[in-house]
């Protein structure tokens, strides 16, 4: 590996390490998160006559003549939906045609996990919770789905929430009414809140957890999210309306859209106790309802309870795809425009999704052969002036600043760029990132095996460790010590045949690849896979390449540039940096003369 590759790699290797530890999502918090307002309970006296607005808002507190609370359910093929009388809300919600990491069904939250409720306040100051009120349901059929209405009395008005549950879909419509109760309801948002205590449904817990999150979006067009993997409480409020809120678990969306009017503003917070491993994560979102629309029968949302699938998500609101973390920026352009097309393509025709990430790296391989050439040329002219960089070593191997001014002399007599090397690898960088986020993140890739890994978004188990190894893991990835391998012998088998690698450098070449044997020991094994194939066709172009360059005629084109660039002098960046060595000569030198006259 000569030194332009190395610089590349250095290059490739601290951004690659920059972007992991300082551009990852962070955790949130809670804070808030469990915190509702106590129930305002009042007995309430049936059969009177309405009365003035004071007495009728203290007579809406509570309603217990429905009886105890009932569940009643809705279910299509991809959904089964529970409801609870009592506050007609939902406490449950099974997502029929997944399971969970360790072969149960994969139940999004449950009456133990989450609640939901809503609350109103009344021109007397009193808080009304639904959550406080007997609701009576009365399910229905309609075109394409199945129907659930709520209706409870309340001060000789009613409220009324019904629920549509169309077949085959992952979204349940909703809509709110307040009717013939506007003299009892002050004129001040209705307040729905969503505490979610999210559970592990995936083989990393950790990974679980920092990839759980509350995302929004404001009407404004502002899309944001809580951090991700914070382990401090993380808390945001909108001031300003809001469209969509979505509690995203790693692989699953719980949401809740604003059809006509958005909310008009939003709390979210998130929390985390590291202690506890049955909650990996606390949140909460609150979203505020204008009463308006509730009242004139414009109070029409969706919820949404489904996978992470970009396709699918793209579909159910503005952005609302954001909720398949892609990366940031250049990254997610490169998944969201080349990877997923590509790998949804594949997807029509493969079954295997080892196979797929296996062609997904041929093709990608291909594409950007141009590149790897220019690479390998710039490595066969290094080679080839080996001869006379040994000489100036030979001949200043004392002075090192004056064999670097006099490699870039000779460097710039033959017309070779000393950032030749490393640029076409830089220039692959997007796509090595955006990989880093496509296979953790990618829901196609969930539970699905290869070889010996149960799951590619996940990392491989090849060797279960009784104990646990700081940095490394309590497991052993096989595809990560296979990429790992297959990187150490392609560095050294280019340190073998390049040319100006000595000293450190030579030793730093060999150093990454182990320093990513523990980076990447619990990143996805679709992610090592890929990157093991990756190496391997990366020899066999090599081989191919080498076939189409003939040292001789390298060497006939670098004597041909000598006599071409014998009197030009030094320009753009190898000339700058030609500049800046002599004049770090020249300051060198008076230093030393200086030293030798104090002397």
């Amino acid at each position: 590996m000569d030194r332009n590759s190395a610089t590349g790699l250095f290059l490739i290797s601290a951004l690659l390490l920059v972007y992991l530890f300082f551009f990852s999502p962070k955790k949130p918090d809670e804070k808030a998160a469990g915190k509702t307002p106590p129930a305002t309970t009042a007995a309430a006296k049936a059969g009177a006559t309405p009365p003035a607005p004071t007495a009728l808002a203290s007579e809406t507190a509570l309603d217990t003549t429905a009886g105890p609370a009932k569940d009643v359910t809705l279910a299509n093929e991809n959904l089964t939906i529970t409801f609870s009388t009592r506050g007609g809300r939902v406490t449950a919600v099974r997502l029929n045609k997944y399971k969970t990491f360790f072969g149960k069904p994969l139940d999004l939250f449950d009456a133990k996990s989450a609640r939901m409720d809503t609350k109103f306040r009344t021109v007397d100051g009193k808080t009304i919770k639904f959550s406080d009120l007997n609701f009576q349901a009365v399910p229905s059929q309609a075109a394409g789905g199945s129907v659930l209405t709520f209706s409870a009395p309340v001060a000789g008005g009613s409220i009324v929430q019904t629920y549509s549950l169309p077949a085959n879909s992952f979204e349940l419509k909703y809509d709110l009414r307040l009717l013939g109760l506007e003299r009892i309801v002050a004129q001040e948002p209705l307040t729905f809140t969503f505490l979610d205590q999210v559970r592990q449904t995936e083989q990393d817990l950790k990974q679980n957890r920092n990839h759980t999150t509350i995302n929004h979006y404001l009407a404004v067009g502002d899309q944001g999210s809580l951090s991700e993997t914070s382990e401090k409480p993380e808390e945001y409020k909108a001031l300003g309306p809001v469209k969509w809120a979505a509690h995203k678990h790693d692989f699953f969306v719980a949401g809740l859209i604003a059809d006509q009017q958005p909310f008009a503003g939003g709390a979210f917070n998130a929390d985390v106790n590291l202690g506890d491993s049955t909650t990996i994560k606390t949140l909460s979102s609150t979203l505020t309802i204008p009463v308006a629309e509730v009242e004139q029968g414009r109070g029409q949302y969706r919820f949404f309870f489904g996978p992470n699938s970009f396709n699918l998500l793209k579909a159910v609101a503005p952005e609302f795809d954001r909720n398949v973390y892609l990366g940031w920026g250049l990254f997610r352009w490169v998944n969201r425009f080349v990877i997923l097309p590509v790998f949804h393509f594949l997807e029509q025709f493969i079954s295997s999704y080892g196979v797929i990430i296996a062609l997904l790296v041929l093709l990608i391989k291909l594409v950007t052969w141009p590149l790897t050439y220019k690479s390998y040329e710039s490595q066969a002219r290094m080679k080839v002036l080996k001869p006379e960089i040994d000489e100036l070593k030979a001949k200043h191997g004392d002075d090192a600043t004056k064999v670097q001014q006099e490699t870039m002399k000779l460097y710039q007599e033959f017309g070779v760029s000393p950032l030749s090397g490393c640029v076409p690898q830089l220039l692959t960088l997007p796509i090595l990132f955006a990989m880093f986020q496509f296979f953790p993140n990618a829901i196609e890739l969930r539970q699905q095996s290869f070889l010996w890994a149960k799951d590619l978004s996940s990392y491989d188990v090849f060797i279960k460790l009784p104990f646990y190894v700081k940095w490394y893991g309590d497991h052993v990835s096989m595809f990560t010590l296979m990429m790992t391998a297959s990187t150490l012998l392609m560095t050294w088998q280019s340190n073998q045949t390049n040319t100006a690698m000595q000293g450190p450098m030579k030793t730093y070449s060999y150093l990454m690849p182990i320093i990513f044997l523990f980076v990447l020991n619990s990143f996805a094994a679709g992610l090592t896979w890929y990157y093991f194939v990756s190496n391997v066709i990366t020899f066999a172009q090599q081989a191919i390449t080498k076939t189409f360059v003939d040292d001789t005629k390298i060497r006939a084109q670098l004597d041909a540039n000598k006599i071409k660039n014998k009197d030009k002098k030094p320009g753009g960046i190898q000339g700058r940096i030609a500049e800046a060595m002599k004049a770090a000569q020249e300051r060198e030198a008076q230093a030393k003369a200086q030293a030798r006259k104090k002397s």
